[in-house]
């Protein structure tokens, strides 16, 4: 069976390339030729449908991504069940199941049931956690075991891998050579790190790239090439390893796309707002304009139980300038597992940064969304605008707790209403 690239090649207008057109308001032709040249992808797992798949990549609207999983101090399959409907609620285009703690197997097919958006992973994870169990340490991993769990998860239905395979003895030297405050601060770099440097040998997700390649092909997989090397603190950003890792992803890139297997490549976390623009044109210019996914960035080091703002703050500039697909940070970054309300304001603080840049850089779709609720609040219609609103639950709730003694109007200006005033004036 062949992939969505192959298939796109080909110039078959696939169901999935049809359905994502006809969401993104643009042609199925000009779809299909980004797909062939891996400028977009659309996750989605050959052997599982899903109800909502997106596109993310050039000419398309910013997608945003929320984290899930379980943690070795907490773990509850139904508390993420919640968690994964709460993304969804609220606008999430895509889910990872991040789990590291209690029954991995089983909480991601169960995410994968009830999902009915793309679904991605960490496989690296899960062979840490099988190795621990399996040898008592997970510095004892061998390739088999690694490439044993990609093929299992492929099976489950799993839509997108991160794969950090750009943690390599070269980058790990270049490391050592330029310090950083942080040092490593992905967990899965951290892992890759400790087995390379454990066991002075190369990184299996480099080494047997093409293996990781076949199986994702399969499948029909999008491969996400994570940053293992993605700067931790302000102080770290954009320096020696990040670059040199981020070369190295654009060339394995290229290698999943002759290979006719989908691929994105996973950005920076802490950078400074004046060099945003950079990271992302390295990333075009280094990965030949793959979709790119970052992971906010985070503006500052400062915003300790608020990085979902400083987090926003830099991924509507990042998308503004070109990134694709925002994963989401909540308040708990840095502080705790999130619960359902981080997940909910994580999500929303995401959506709101990528409908900003969308709106700056003119999609026809988000202009119009905005012109709507700007003549609904013009007219005062209260349904429509709550309708239209981020959470309406938290809207009507606000209003059913600040009654304005106008039912047209709301409790900041009352009878001064400025709309109000101006209807009268009939201008």
């Amino acid at each position: 069976m062949k992939t969505l690239i192959e298939n796109a090649r080909s110039g078959k207008i696939t169901p999935l390339i049809k359905t994502v057109a006809k969401k993104e308001n643009i042609s199925q032709k000009i779809l299909a030729k980004l797909i062939a040249e891996g400028k977009v992808v659309i996750p989605a797992n050959s052997g599982r449908d899903i109800l909502t798949p997106c596109g993310i990549g050039k000419s398309l609207q910013v997608k945003i991504n929320a984290n899930l999983g379980t943690s070795p101090d907490k773990s509850n399959l139904k508390d993420e069940i919640k968690k994964l409907k709460t993304a969804i609620q609220f606008g999430a285009d895509t889910v990872m199941d991040l789990s590291v703690g209690g029954d991995i197997k089983k909480v991601q097919k169960y995410l994968l049931k009830h999902s009915s958006i793309p679904l991605g992973t960490v496989p690296i994870y899960e062979a840490t956690i099988h190795a621990t169990k399996k040898y008592g340490s997970f510095l004892k991993m061998t390739r088999d075991d690694i490439l044993d769990v990609l093929t299992s998860q492929a099976k489950n239905g799993v839509d997108f891998f991160t794969i950090h395979s750009g943690v390599t003895k070269k980058t790990l030297q270049s490391l050592k050579q330029s310090p950083r405050l942080m040092g490593i601060v992905s967990r899965g770099g951290a892992i890759t790190a400790s087995w390379i440097t454990k066991n002075k040998k190369e990184n299996p997700l480099f080494e047997y790239f093409d293996d990781v390649i076949q199986i994702a092909k399969k499948y029909d997989i999008t491969l996400s090439l994570g940053d293992g090397l993605r700067p931790g603190a302000i102080s770290d950003a954009t320096d020696k390893s990040q670059i040199e890792e981020l070369k190295l992803l654009g060339f394995l890139a290229k290698k999943a796309l002759r290979a006719g297997v989908q691929v994105m490549i996973e950005g920076p976390g802490h950078v400074p707002i004046n060099q945003i623009q950079k990271n992302i044109e390295l990333q075009k210019r280094y990965c030949n304009e793959a979709p790119f996914y970052v992971l906010g960035p985070l503006v500052t080091d400062s915003g300790m139980g608020y990085d979902h703002i400083t987090a926003a703050i830099g991924s509507s500039i990042a998308a503004y300038h070109g990134a694709d697909f925002i994963c989401f940070v909540t308040p708990a970054e840095h502080v705790k597992l999130p619960d359902l309300e981080d997940i909910k304001l994580g999500v929303i603080a995401s959506r709101i940064a990528a409908h900003s840049a969308d709106l700056a850089k003119g999609n026809k779709t988000a202009w119009a969304k905005d012109t709507a609720i700007s003549k609904a609040r013009k007219k005062r219609n209260w349904i429509k605008q709550i309708e239209m609103s981020l959470d309406p639950h938290k809207i009507k709730q606000e209003r059913a707790a600040s009654k304005p003694k106008t039912t047209d109007v709301c409790t900041m200006c009352g009878e001064f209403c400025s709309m109000k005033l101006m209807d009268s004036l009939k201008i």
